[in-house]
């Protein structure tokens, strides 16, 4: 039985991930900063799981216990490690000329060190099971988009640090994934007020991770438009 840790797994994309992969057989591990919220979620999990496990934890992955206790749950099982969990930053997004240094030290923190810091902890059983590590990204993260500036170049670190990392692991999938603009609460707060319904539903996204998941391509970035395309 496979087993995936997902960060930010509680909601948006990483909830529809897990509910995808648990429908599959998976074992999941998932966790958020919203007790209320994971609770609904692992609910929500179990609901369509076939009696393997589901576990919620909550916490910020910005907290090094937190991220101790995500590695003691999955020990020396995990075959998937997807970094979603990130911050936006201020709301509406101010451009860097004003952009807070504390808030952007939070950014960074979320957005860049707390990844790698889990991927340091966990590497050793990736290495072993011949796993994978997905890093989602964005557009802005490759992107100069006014406004943008905190939360994409956290993203434009996160794909370097993904890159480094797939010269240097060669017994371990490094994908940084792209998934493109998405319905989610964090997709609304970059747009107060405005309407942004026309975005896709996270669960429209998954079946282009899959795909990518499943075909095993070389370690690199991947946009969800591009594997939407492509069938295995």
């Amino acid at each position: 039985m496979n087993t995936a840790l997902i960060t930010g797994g509680s909601k948006g994309f990483g909830l529809a991930l897990a509910e995808s992969l648990v429908a599959d057989g998976w074992s999941v591990v998932i966790d958020g900063r919203n007790p209320d919220a994971l609770d609904e979620a692992v609910t929500r999990l179990r609901g369509v799981s076939n009696g393997q496990a589901v576990r919620g934890i909550v916490g910020d992955v910005a907290d090094p216990n937190h991220r101790e206790e995500l590695a003691r749950a999955v020990g020396d099982d995990l075959d998937l490690l997807v970094n979603n969990a990130s911050t936006l930053g201020p709301s509406p997004q101010p451009n860097l000329a004003e952009y807070p240094l504390d808030e952007y030290h939070r950014v960074l923190d979320v957005n860049v060190v707390a990844p790698l810091a889990l991927i340091q902890k966990v590497l050793p059983v990736l290495r072993r099971r011949r796993g994978t590590l997905v890093d989602i990204t964005s557009d802005a993260g490759v992107e100069g988009y006014a406004g943008w500036g905190g939360y994409g170049s956290s993203k434009a670190a996160l794909e370097q640090l993904s890159n480094v990392l797939a010269a240097e692991e060669a017994d371990v999938h490094v994908y940084w994934f792209d998934p493109g603009d998405m319905r989610t609460e964090m997709h609304q707060a970059a747009f107060p007020g405005e309407d942004i319904s026309d975005r896709p539903l996270p669960d429209t996204v998954v079946p282009a991770l899959r795909r990518l998941l499943s075909t095993t391509p070389a370690s690199g970035r991947y946009r969800a438009a591009d594997l939407a395309e492509v069938r295995p």
